[in-house]
């Protein structure tokens, strides 16, 4: 089947699985990602069952760079709820990735009644998960927008010779807003600083699962915090930061597995 796309609130978006029975998945993506990183998720068998949501958040990918204020994660937490709400995709499984958990996790906790269930791909929860984020924090903002972030993507995209995610995560920086993504950086940093998100996580009202790309994925200290707020946590190994395109189908079997018992 090929994914239907759009553009709706601010945001293009991507769709699959329309007509399917199961819950509503959204996937979320990450600081400077786009949805392209899970089109290739798209089509999988494992999912043929669920309608499946993929929006570029606005400032990211193909969504168009906002005017004023660029918006911040509890922002996009909430303009998420009312898209849902307006597409009529409740409750929803919230699956996002890296910045997209910090994301899920504030939809949920805001908006109960759109989020079924958080899955929670390799997101920040301390320090030394902020890889990027911190880079482009030591930048202030005007600084970053007229050189910092060239330099940060032309550093990804040499890394992007061995490595496949950063290859595709490359070409979806091309497309960001470097505002969003300094905001959002700031904000990453100083979330991950206060060690409070595995807590959060553990106390959603919805069944949340960490999927964490190991060895070269979420720090030690994250996967202390949340082996502490007992949050259960799926290892997929090898891999780096984007167990979903490193893993690819063990991700799927896994994902699968957990909607199952969601």
């Amino acid at each position: 089947m090929t994914a239907r796309h759009g553009y709706e609130q601010g945001m293009f978006f991507r769709e699959a699985n329309s007509e399917a029975a199961g819950p509503p998945i959204l996937f979320i993506h990450g600081l400077g990602e786009s949805g392209l990183c899970f089109e290739h998720l798209l089509n999988a068998p494992q999912l043929k069952g669920h309608r499946l949501l993929v929006p570029d958040l606005p400032g990211y990918g193909r969504s168009p760079w906002l005017e004023g204020e660029p918006q911040g994660l509890v922002d996009q937490a909430d303009h998420l709820a009312g898209w849902l709400r307006r597409r009529q995709a409740l409750p929803a499984v919230i699956a996002g990735h890296s910045m997209g958990g910090v994301v899920a996790l504030l939809l949920a906790e805001r908006h109960p009644d759109v989020a079924s269930g958080v899955i929670d791909i390799d997101g920040n929860k301390s320090p030394g998960d902020c890889v990027f984020s911190s880079q482009a924090g030591q930048y202030d903002m005007d600084t970053f927008a007229a050189a910092g972030f060239d330099q940060m993507r032309a550093r990804i995209h040499d890394n992007g010779y061995e490595d496949t995610a950063q290859r595709g995560y490359y070409v979806s920086l091309r497309l960001a807003d470097p505002r969003t993504y300094h905001r959002n950086s700031l904000e990453l940093v100083e979330m991950s600083g206060r060690r409070d998100m595995a807590r959060r996580l553990a106390a959603l009202p919805v069944p949340a699962v960490y999927i964490a790309g190991v060895p070269h994925g979420a720090s030690a200290e994250t996967h202390e915090m949340l082996a502490r707020a007992r949050v259960q946590v799926v290892s997929i190994e090898p891999s780096g930061h984007w167990p979903f395109i490193d893993q690819t189908t063990r991700f799927l079997d896994e994902l699968a597995h957990i909607l199952t018992r969601s």
